[in-house]
């Protein structure tokens, strides 16, 4: 994967990307960022793959302060870069936060979206999670927890959330020097102080007549996304559902070739529906 970055509307934002065809882009979620589709990206047949990094998260941290960062706000900013860079369609592959942002923009412009990918994605009314709620509720004093209370949150969330330790001090090697570089506990206070339920619950009622392909892929034993919230938007989008029994919270991670073959399926899907 090969890092890019440019500037819309006054905002740098960056990503990661892979190979030539038409886009697949792939969304992460908190306390993550790109490196989250690490083992999945080199996995996708035959596309352009880009992991896009959400402002306010990751290396894009500082893009976050004095600014809208919100799930529906992200939607904006993922349009206005697909647009700064030309692509006019794109299959979307959404993780937790990610997972509003794919379906907020396919909401606002379906014609810019040409399938759908969930994993355990928050949605509805399922978020956020009591523990991320906790933060925002004291974010006055949780921003200021020393260093090391803050890394223990964080290894805490990946540990609940992976099915290995060796997994969870992966995926925390990964993601957590951004935090270091970039703020600790107050950037990731500013992260779950932007988030807001009413994102996804106003747009659930349209999800149904979006008449997209669609795959829901859900680790069946997630503490913070429960099964039934993939088996409702499996639902109302028309698509099949994939359980992962026994699969926590961080699919990507924990189980990339999955993630691969679904995402490749969906894509076979894309080309047989896509017009003459």
């Amino acid at each position: 994967m090969q890092s890019h970055s440019t500037t819309v509307d006054g905002i740098a934002m960056r990503w990661e990307e892979r190979g030539p065809g038409d886009p697949v882009i792939l969304l992460h979620g908190i306390p993550t960022c790109p490196a989250l589709w690490r083992e999945v990206a080199p996995l996708v047949e035959g596309h352009r793959v880009i992991a896009w990094e959400m402002p306010g998260y990751g290396a894009s941290i500082p893009e976050g302060r004095d600014r809208d960062i919100s799930v529906a706000t992200q939607a904006d900013y993922l349009i206005a870069w697909m647009r700064s860079q030309g692509i006019q369609r794109a299959t979307l592959v959404g993780h937790d936060l990610g997972g509003g942002v794919a379906q907020i923009a396919a909401v606002r412009a379906p014609q810019m979206v040409s399938g759908l990918l969930l994993t355990n994605a928050i949605c509805y009314d399922s978020w956020p999670v009591p523990l991320v709620a906790a933060v925002a509720k004291t974010g006055s004093i949780a921003k200021h927890a020393p260093d090391s209370s803050f890394h223990q949150l964080l290894k805490l969330m990946f540990s609940k959330g992976h099915e290995t330790e060796a997994a969870a001090e992966a995926a925390f090697e990964a993601h957590a020097p951004h935090y270091d570089r970039h703020g600790e506990a107050e950037a990731f206070v500013r992260q779950a102080q932007s988030l807001n339920v009413e994102d996804t619950k106003t747009i659930a009622g349209q999800l149904s007549g979006l008449g997209l392909p669609a795959r829901i892929v859900w680790g069946a034993a997630d503490e913070f996304q429960k099964v039934e919230y993939g088996e409702r938007l499996a639902a109302d989008l028309g698509a099949p559902l994939r359980r992962i029994e026994g699969g926590l919270h961080f699919t990507p991670e924990d189980h990339p070739r999955i993630l691969a073959d679904e995402i490749n399926a969906l894509l076979r899907t894309v080309a047989a529906t896509r017009p003459a």
